[in-house]
């Protein structure tokens, strides 16, 4: 076991044999970290907190009461393959949420960025892949295998779908079901949720130059209202707007995907 000499643990805490603790962890009160995790320096456990299976979590993370941190996927197609989940800096991971290590068959690994912040009763899934500064609001969950970019927020009471993709600085309203890619910087609300415009707001909070905002606007109604596939019009897209974020649009939807992608209506 490799404990620095600087961590604060509760008596009542349960470490296993084997678990690296860094410099000024605090690990609270029935806390219980398994033999194959690795806390980084400054990671605080609140109490009742699990961590198990081959997880890392960095610098400066935050894990609120009653999260289970590692615990096997919850997929049939599991057959207990070594597989890891990785968590970045700075992280807030509130009370109750859930996220899962990888499986073997969908690249063996979950990753985490940094600076995000997952509140209460949410989950992340095997094999999902998260960028930095993502919000997932409560009791939002975000099924296997999906990518999620940097700067995304999903609203509360939301599902993400098996492999979908959410583009950079997206916005998912609350209560919406996301079955299909989203681009970068859309805004999708609804039931079953729809690309209903772009994140304004957000684009305008990171400020966002005025010109690739008004490019940005213009390249939306171009999808929308364009001739021909989706596709397509993101390739028209492309040719007519210098914009680097409107290329950023295009790169996404001519990428590879494993879904269609929500369309503006």
């Amino acid at each position: 076991m490799a404990i620095s000499d600087q961590a604060r643990i509760h008596p009542s805490a349960v470490i296993e044999d084997g678990a690296k603790i860094g410099a000024d962890c605090v690990i609270g009160p029935f806390c219980v970290v398994g033999p194959q995790v690795v806390l980084h320096d400054r990671v605080e456990l609140k109490s009742h907190v699990v961590i198990t299976g081959q997880t890392e979590i960095g610098e400066d993370t935050v894990v609120f009461s009653f999260a289970v941190i590692g615990e096997i996927p919850q997929d049939k197609k599991f057959n207990g393959e070594a597989s890891l989940l990785v968590i970045g800096k700075r992280n807030r991971i509130r009370e109750h949420v859930t996220m899962n290590p990888g499986t073997e068959g969908g690249g063996g690994v979950t990753r985490v960025g940094d600076d995000c912040l997952f509140m209460a009763g949410c989950h992340i899934a095997h094999d999902a892949i998260l960028g930095n500064r993502v919000i997932v609001v409560n009791s939002s969950a975000v099924a296997g295998h999906c990518i999620i970019e940097d700067d995304v927020i999903i609203g509360g009471l939301s599902g993400i779908h098996q492999f979908v993709r959410i583009g950079r600085g997206a916005i998912i309203g609350a209560v919406s079901m996301v079955t299909n890619d989203v681009i970068p910087f859309g805004l999708v609300q609804g039931p079953r949720g729809q690309l209903d415009g772009l994140n304004l707001v957000g684009l305008k909070r990171r400020g966002v130059d005025r010109s690739d905002i008004t490019a940005l606007r213009a390249a939306f109604q171009m999808l929308a209202q364009g001739e021909g596939a989706f596709q397509e019009r993101a390739r028209r897209m492309g040719e007519e707007f210098d914009s680097d974020y409107v290329q950023e649009i295009v790169k996404f939807v001519t990428g590879e995907t494993d879904r269609s992608f929500l369309t503006p209506g």
